[in-house]
């Protein structure tokens, strides 16, 4: 038998944890730091973020550069709406007229003030109280649970558009009704996603702490379950304010949203659509313009959002 000498490797130098992972001069990113960096890589998303707040600085600063105000009539233009009230920088009309004479630049402002809070506070609403519910029925469970997801199926399944039409209808057309009348029924989608994510989250680690330290139901619920359903919700955020934007200007088209003197994107268009038959259709395309950008703008940063929060969605 012969024995062979075994060579042994020198060990290699002791390698320093600290200076492998970590170079000098960086720190570790937070979630939401590394959702940014995502999100601003998504060229799209950062387009159309760029495109919502434009739209946004249109609404809330526009009317500083109208040379005329949404409720003044041009009388000049009354009768030939179609020679004289077309767009021009020289009558101070920079998107013409409507047919009564009245500045369709400044009543775009102003449709574009009342879309987007519309928007944004239908959204506000339905996002508080879906997460509340959602986040009460998924932590608590059992019968809770269900009886709560039953009352949501019931609700889902009356037509949306039929009661806020009703809502409006009995108690009136009023900013205040259509606020409440669209937030309060758009709330129930929202409920049923955070009930599924909350099932999940109320078996995790850190609120199995929260509870051997003594945490109440509560405070557990807002301060550990609810905060980590931000992401999803702030997701879920972005693309239902286009859908209040959308069902406002529907009933609006309809005639039940929005009066006279205010307007919005949706009685603007349908007072254009009525007349561009006769050759003004600058009164249909300024506002219907504002109205797709936006709703486009919104989904694209929705889903941005949803792969900057999620990446293993992508």
């Amino acid at each position: 038998m012969v024995l062979r000498p075994i060579r042994v490797q020198a060990a290699a130098d002791p390698v320093d944890v600290d200076d492998a992972n970590y170079e000098v001069g960086t720190r570790s990113r937070s979630l939401w730091a590394d959702a940014a960096r995502r999100f601003f890589r998504h060229a799209p998303s950062v387009v159309s973020l760029v495109a919502l707040l434009l739209v946004g600085l249109f609404a809330f600063t526009g009317h500083f550069f109208a040379a005329w105000t949404n409720a003044q009539v041009d009388w000049s233009v009354l009768g030939q709406v179609r020679l004289k009230g077309m767009p021009s920088f020289e009558t101070g009309h920079y998107f013409g007229t409507d047919d009564l004479g009245r500045d369709l630049y400044a009543r775009t402002v102003q449709g574009s003030q009342v879309s987007l809070t519309v928007g944004l506070v239908g959204a506000g609403i339905a996002v508080v109280v879906g997460t509340l519910y959602g986040a009460i029925a998924g932590y608590f469970g059992g019968r809770v649970d269900s009886i709560m997801m039953r009352l949501v199926d019931i609700l889902l399944s009356i037509p949306y558009m039929f009661v806020l039409i009703l809502l409006l209808v009995v108690f009136g057309r009023s900013m205040t009704m259509l606020f409440v009348g669209i937030g309060l029924i758009s709330w129930l989608d929202m409920s049923r996603i955070v009930r599924g994510q909350t099932l999940s989250l109320k078996e995790k680690e850190f609120v199995e702490a929260a509870r051997a330290g003594g945490a109440g139901h509560l405070t557990i619920i807002l301060r550990h379950i609810i905060p980590n359903l931000l992401g999803i919700v702030v997701v879920y955020a972005t693309l239902l304010v286009p859908q209040m934007i959308l069902t406002e200007s529907f009933i609006s088209f309809l005639g039940l949203g929005v009066q006279e003197p205010l307007t919005s994107w949706g009685a603007l268009i349908s007072q254009g659509a009525g007349t561009v038959m006769y050759g003004t259709l600058w009164q249909l395309l300024f506002p219907l313009f504002f109205f797709i950008v936006t709703l486009f703008s919104f989904y694209f940063v929705g889903d941005g959002l949803r792969d900057a929060l999620d990446p293993r969605d992508r």
